[in-house]
């Protein structure tokens, strides 16, 4: 009947209509890069202490830890986290500000150029993303923590709290320009951080404050081979 040719038409008409926007979706996400785990004996640690725990995670328990990849690798970096309560005892940024929060580094040059996704949890629950740039600076005795910049998002849709017990996935990833945050593996955080962020490049990498987290981390794999810098502790506080 003439009926149901018509709906036989439209249903393949919106299974076309359908496909064709599945296409165009999946052509505009950049193309992920493959992550693999990286170990403690492969982290260059500048500041504090991490340690190895069960399993393949590993564990920071004192109230300052900064540590990069110890090989270059592409501006991405992944964390399987649990938070488990303050540190014994904290220490504050030079500003006097007592901060809780676990963090990814991407880009790291060094401690003065440098991109974070901070994931903060006193003394305000929030997601900020940052660019810290010293142009022609290394070290933390140049630049200290002038430099920041918190960059104010295309899209924020907000991040939950981080609370003690509770297993979590933190992301970040850059595309030219463009990061994008996720948490959950659902997009929490989106913008552009600038054109002066190409200037500087370096591993991926995180960083922890007055916080005691089991976690386990994901990058790239090596993308040069050349010899690896060597690992300096810090000088002072990022």
């Amino acid at each position: 009947m003439e009926w149901q040719r018509q709906v036989r038409y439209a249903a393949l008409l919106l299974s076309i209509v359908t496909a064709s926007i599945s296409a165009v979706q999946d052509q505009a996400q950049p193309e992920r890069a493959r992550l693999v785990p990286i170990s403690r004996a492969k982290f260059c640690v500048t500041k504090g202490a991490i340690e190895e725990a069960e399993g393949s995670r590993l564990e920071v328990t004192v109230p300052e830890m900064r540590a990069v990849v110890a090989y270059s690798t592409k501006p991405v970096a992944e964390a399987k986290l649990i938070y488990l309560g303050p540190t014994s005892k904290d220490k504050p940024l030079r500003s006097g500000q007592i901060r809780r929060q676990f963090g990814l580094k991407l880009r790291a040059q060094n401690g003065c150029n440098l991109v974070y996704a901070m994931w903060r949890i006193e003394p305000k629950s929030e997601l900020v993303v940052s660019v810290k740039l010293n142009p022609g600076k290394t070290t933390n005795a140049e630049c200290g923590t002038n430099g920041y910049s918190n960059i104010k998002p295309t899209r924020d849709l907000g991040a939950p709290r981080l609370k003690e017990g509770e297993n979590h996935m933190l992301r970040a990833e850059m595309e030219d320009t463009h990061m994008r945050v996720f948490i959950d593996g659902k997009l929490a955080w989106e913008g552009d951080l600038g054109r002066d962020v190409l200037s500087f490049d370096g591993p991926s990498g995180v960083r922890t404050d007055n916080g005691h987290f089991k976690f386990q981390f994901f990058s790239s794999e090596p993308i040069s081979h050349r010899d690896n810098p060597p690992c300096h502790a810090a000088e002072q506080d990022e």
